[in-house]
């Protein structure tokens, strides 16, 4: 056994856990297990707590070290399992010292390495020259986030907001381009990339510029961005250029005007409307994910309703639910809290109206050719990221057009 990986939570992580594997390999590392964690709710950090659990159960001579948001929020609870032997933050992590350090007995006399991540002020791009088992290449463009939504635990996790170079970004898209047709920019709080570079550039300028300069990209994709922050070349680019996929996942958490104000957003439900309509009529084949929270502490039946609403009011076709989960040193931790029965009544009934904007949104497909990029499982995804089937599956990597020829509510066919 070499290095193995278990990675919880975003794509921020997966880009960061690979990038990972390369320096605990460069170092001589073997028998190790890198566990990057999530702090967005406390079911994923529970999830991490159980794997490392049965991990050593069935591996007990795996060295196993801890990482990811949830070990910097809270180290010492990791560092209590006797089934992890160190856990480090992540600053340090992304340090190739770090991982050669734990290679030697005199250097790695400290169980926990964790330092305060306020203090960083600049961020170390995790480049990653392969993604195993996957077929699109992650690069990321910007980590921590300056916000502080009322609900959210990860600034505490992540630090501020840093942002990569530009020139860095694009050298990295240049090197994963002949080896992955489809590359995703991430990070923490992508659409704020770029405020603490020199000219406080936007992310449009950077897309634009990984576009221009990466001309063998075949697709680029964004992850999660937030919708306040769009500025005028990402419009540019989503209304104009092919290789940008149309397929945007939005931050927008909640339905109702009085929720978002407590959750400390930077939007009202209107927006969120107007710019899907805006997005759609800019580039017609536009599908949208969204992320919304069931259960937000003071949340009424009607304020439910209007979250529920949203789905179709935005023709959400991807909808991530969250049930609300307080998390300990956050402003929502200490308001009236819903009792848990309906958080879960109310997130299930969130998912059955995702599931049905999901299947319309399915259909439409139909009909129509469309770039698919084929996954290692023997199934492909549309430049709207809907899956395929098909009746002899092409090569892994690839990128082919296939006409649509139908739908079974839960992938197309081609």
């Amino acid at each position: 056994m070499g290095v193995d990986l278990l990675t919880f939570g975003c794509r921020l992580n997966i880009a960061e856990s690979e990038a990972m594997k390369k320096a605990a390999e460069e170092a001589g590392h073997r028998h190790l297990a890198i566990v990057n964690t999530c702090a967005v709710t406390g079911e994923a950090v529970r999830q991490a707590r159980q794997a490392i659990r049965r991990m050593k159960r069935e591996h007990p001579e795996t060295r196993i070290i801890v990482t990811g948001c949830a070990a910097q929020i809270d180290p010492a609870m990791f560092a209590a399992m006797p089934e992890v032997d160190r856990v480090i933050g992540n600053e340090e992590k992304a340090q190739a010292d770090t991982w050669r350090a734990l290679r030697n007995p005199q250097l790695d006399t400290e169980r926990v390495r964790v330092a305060d991540i306020m203090a960083v002020r600049e961020t170390a791009p995790h480049f990653a020259e392969h993604f195993e088992g996957r077929t699109r290449g992650f690069v990321q463009v910007q980590n921590g986030c300056d916000h502080r939504c009322t609900f959210c635990i990860i600034p505490f996790g992540r630090g501020n907001s840093r942002s990569v170079p530009m020139g860095a970004v694009v050298e990295q898209v240049r090197e994963l381009a002949p080896i992955y047709k489809e590359i995703v920019l991430t990070g923490v709080d992508v659409t704020s990339w770029g405020a603490d570079l020199p000219g406080t550039p936007k992310l449009g300028g950077l897309v634009k510029a990984v576009l221009k300069h990466v001309p063998e990209l075949k697709r680029l994709r964004l992850s999660s961005i937030d919708s306040v922050e769009i500025d005028s070349d990402l419009f540019d680019v989503i209304a104009d250029e092919p290789r940008f996929m149309p397929h945007l996942h939005l931050s927008l958490q909640a339905g109702d005007d009085l929720i978002l104000k407590r959750m400390k957003r930077r939007h009202l439900r209107a927006d969120a409307i107007a710019l899907c309509e805006k997005l759609r009529a800019l580039r017609p084949d536009v599908v949208f994910g969204a992320d919304l929270i069931a259960g937000f502490p003071t949340e009424d039946d009607d304020m439910f309703a209007r979250s529920l609403d949203l789905v179709d009011a935005c023709d959400i076709a991807f909808l991530h639910v969250f049930p609300y989960s307080p998390r300990p040193g956050t402003p929502a931790a200490k308001m009236p809290q819903i009792a848990r029965s309906l958080v879960k009544e109310r997130a299930a009934r969130l998912r059955d109206k995702g599931q049905e904007s999901y299947a319309r949104n399915l259909t439409r497909q139909c009909g129509r050719a469309h770039s698919i990029l084929v996954e290692r499982d023997g199934t492909g995804r549309t430049e709207t990221f809907f899956p395929v089937k098909f009746s002899k599956p092409p090569e892994a990597g690839t990128l082919i057009n296939h006409l649509i020829t139908r739908d079974d509510g839960t992938a197309l066919f081609a």
